[in-house]
């Protein structure tokens, strides 16, 4: 009877390790399953989330092309304009977005003329309210992205289309700024160029005037010029790293720009409402106005010849 009870212990220790082993394994196997199903999951979610970057470029080009409802002015004529210079002395002084094509460009665009301050001004960059993500790649800073139908509608026109701006002679570089104190100044640069993506959209600029200091070539002390000057600087992005810091500054400031080691000016860069704080100073910033902790509210950038008048009569 003894010996039956222990055989009887032994058989129901074996099936309980049997079963035991049996659910471990069904574990396992689960476990791999659930495992493999994430995997799809996340490769499914990236592929939507490709997806939708894709969807959201082509609908900036497509306002870009197009325009929405009655934002285009359409001047009437066949002729083509090289610029909102041109535009304007041609006697359209209505500020809008107007089709232009410089000399050298192989097909027009689309961009705002600013016939406010004199007239003539082609606005190529804008912040106004957030809405646009600036936190792109080589390839949408280089060709343009944003609203290119509202008349304060965020955009950045596109390096390759501010290379054939540029280059078509000397172009004054005008920067508009507001704080969230509603207080308005201004950065001035002559001699104005970007050039062409061989040499990597390098940024050149003369000399500054202006009421928000010279922020953009490091002007404001002889001894920053090594880290704070952007005049000659490359453009970069977070995948394409051009700048002069062993990391890459576009990927810690979250904005295409002419960086160097890395900013006294970057006004790409996240929208914030006044004084951040963050890991960087990745805010809209000129240094030499509020600094590198407080991140405009407005800024508008734009070009025009040198040797603009406004038109007689």
């Amino acid at each position: 009877m003894k010996n039956w009870s222990l055989f009887n212990v032994i058989l129901l220790n074996a099936l309980i390790a049997g079963i035991f082993s049996l659910t471990l394994e069904n574990c396992f196997q689960q476990q791999l399953r659930l495992q493999a199903q994430v995997r799809l999951l996340e490769h499914s979610v990236k592929q939507q989330q490709a997806r939708i970057v894709q969807l959201l470029m082509e609908k900036d080009i497509e306002h870009r092309d197009k325009g929405g409802d009655n934002s285009v002015i359409d001047p009437g004529e066949e002729r083509e304009y090289k610029d909102c210079a041109e535009i304007y002395r041609a006697g359209h002084t209505q500020s809008g977005f107007y089709k232009m094509k410089p000399l050298w460009s192989s097909s027009g665009f689309l961009a705002y003329c600013d016939m406010s301050e004199g007239g003539g001004w082609t606005v190529f960059q804008r912040r106004s309210d957030g809405s646009k993500n600036f936190d792109r790649d080589w390839a949408e800073y280089e060709q343009g992205f944003g609203d290119f139908a509202s008349p304060n509608g965020e955009y950045w026109l596109g390096n390759k289309n501010l290379h054939y701006l540029t280059s078509q002679g000397n172009y004054t570089l005008r920067i508009n700024m507001i704080d969230f104190m509603d207080e308005q100044r201004f950065a001035q640069y002559e001699n104005f160029r970007v050039a062409d993506e061989q040499n990597s959209y390098m940024m050149n600029c003369g000399q500054y005037s202006g009421t928000a200091g010279d922020s953009l070539t490091g002007g404001f002390h002889p001894e920053v010029k090594w880290w704070a000057n952007h005049q000659g600087m490359k453009f970069s992005t977070k995948d394409r790293d051009n700048d002069n810091y062993e990391k890459n500054c576009a990927e810690e400031d979250k904005a295409g720009w002419w960086f160097n080691r890395c900013h006294s000016a970057n006004l790409n860069g996240l929208y914030y409402n006044g004084p951040y704080s963050a890991a960087t100073d990745n805010g809209i910033v000129w240094y030499t106005w509020h600094g590198w902790w407080y991140s405009l509210k407005s800024v508008v950038m734009k070009v025009r010849p040198s040797d603009f008048s406004p038109r007689e009569g």
